[in-house]
């Protein structure tokens, strides 16, 4: 006869054994990157432009140049990830175009980062001539973080009780004032959770800017939107690829900062919706 507690063990001790798989690892690669990089890391590494063709210096124009293309991905994906969200949970009517659009919204997420690329490079690059600059290379990375935005909005929105709608309906609120002022505020934390997966694609992507945005060396920071930049991801590609003789220190401390700038965008992130899941009404 079957021992359902010993049946239990081995199914948590499985379980363990999966959690140690993904969690090993990671841990192994973060304390490779820290222990080689942490020596390269100091302030003129962080605020000194790269030279020497990027043998020496620091990666300052990097770090900004990815501060600005996350921050333009979010500010172009958010709101419109959120209204198609708001679109497709509340308004849109459960049929079989419906279905269709939420499931190449889903599939949509998986597609390759470089076919991103290729679409930001035909369409801001080429169509509308916005020429290899950061307008084209936010608009591309946020186009590529829509699907997650809009997918995990969708979720936070259904979660939200149903009893909750039909309360304010009842008290007179029209269906937009249930969504603005009851809907919204207690799905917040769920959308915010969509920004931070959004921020860590956006922020760790290479080929989607090698297309639109990324410069090889440009030792400046940009003095507008319709110009290039240098970025993390793919200055940490260079220097590890085509330029020879560059220190292992340095190519490990710009893997480090990139690594430590992702985890700080969503250390804020989380702090953000941590506060707004306190105000949860359920």
């Amino acid at each position: 006869m079957r021992n359902p507690r010993r049946t239990q063990k081995i199914a948590f001790f499985l379980l363990f054994l999966a959690t140690l798989f993904i969690v090993v690892p990671v841990g192994l690669i973060v304390i490779i990157i820290i222990q080689k990089g942490l020596p390269a890391v100091n302030w003129q590494f962080l605020s000194d432009v790269p030279r020497q063709g990027m043998r020496a210096g620091g990666i300052f124009p990097a770090i900004i140049g990815t501060v600005y293309l996350v921050t333009g991905a979010i500010i172009f994906a958010l709101p419109i990830g959120v209204l198609a969200a708001i679109y497709l949970n509340e308004y849109a009517g459960d049929n079989f175009l419906t279905r269709i659009i939420k499931l190449a919204i889903v599939n949509l997420a998986g597609v390759p980062s470089v076919v991103y690329g290729l679409f930001g490079l035909a369409l801001f690059v080429v169509f509308f001539r916005f020429g290899a600059s950061i307008i084209a290379g936010s608009f591309t990375l946020g186009i590529m973080t829509l699907p997650i935005i809009i997918t995990t909005s969708r979720e936070a929105l259904e979660s939200v009780p149903y009893s909750f709608r039909e309360v304010s309906r009842s008290l007179g609120a029209s269906k937009w004032q249930t969504i603005r002022y009851i809907v919204l505020p207690n799905a917040l934390s769920g959308i915010l959770t969509g920004t931070i997966l959004g921020l860590g694609r956006a922020a760790g992507e290479t080929a989607p800017i090698l297309f639109t945005v990324a410069a090889f060396y440009l030792p400046r920071l940009p003095h507008s939107v319709f110009e290039q930049t240098m970025a993390l991801p793919y200055h940490l590609y260079v220097i590890s690829t085509q330029v020879p003789n560059v220190d292992e220190k340095v190519r490990y401390g710009t893997a480090l900062v990139l690594l430590a700038l992702v985890l700080f965008m969503n250390l804020v992130a989380i702090v953000i919706r941590f506060k707004f899941r306190k105000k949860k009404k359920w």
